[in-house]
C-alpha cells in the first residue's frame, strides 16, 4: 500500500498536496483498493465554497457508491475532467493522474487538523 509522506490525510481516506493556498484532493491508495474497480467519479461543487467536511462528490464502484467529504473549507476551483472518460485512474494512479479536486484554502489553519503519513498509517493498520 502506497501512503507518501508529503502529502496529508483525512479519516475519510482522502489524500491532501498543499500548494501554496490551494490544496490537490484525491482518494487514498487504501480507499480505491477498499473500493474496487471505480467507474464514475461525479463533482457538481465546482465553483462552489463549501466547508471542511461537507459532501463534494461522490465515486462510484462496482459495487457501492461512497461520499467525498471536503478536507478543507474552501472554493472548488477545478475537477479533474480526465475521470469523466477515465474514472479508473483513481485506480491505477490515485496519487497522481488520479486526483480529484483543487480547493482554494480558506482556513489555512484546518490544514493542522489533517493526518501525517504516519497517523494515517495507524489509522489504516499498515
Amino acid at each position: 500500500m502506497n501512503i507518501p509522506s508529503d502529502l496529508k490525510y483525512t479519516k475519510d481516506h482522502e489524500w491532501v498536496r498543499i500548494e501554496g493556498d490551494t490544496a490537490i484532493v484525491g482518494i487514498t491508495d487504501f480507499a480505491q483498493g477498499e473500493l474496487g474497480d471505480i467507474v464514475y467519479v461525479e463533482v457538481e461543487t465546482l465553483d462552489e465554497t463549501l466547508d471542511k467536511d461537507e459532501v463534494f462528490g461522490t465515486v462510484e464502484a462496482v459495487k457501492t457508491v461512497s461520499d467525498l467529504f471536503l478536507p478543507l473549507s474552501g472554493e472548488i476551483i477545478a475537477f479533474n475532467e480526465s475521470l469523466e472518460d477515465e474514472p479508473e485512474k483513481v485506480n491505477t494512479d490515485p496519487y497522481g493522474d488520479g486526483w480529484i479536486i483543487k480547493v482554494k484554502i480558506s482556513d489555512s489553519s484546518e490544514v493542522d487538523g489533517l493526518l501525517n503519513d504516519t497517523e494515517y498509517k495507524e489509522l489504516v493498520g499498515a
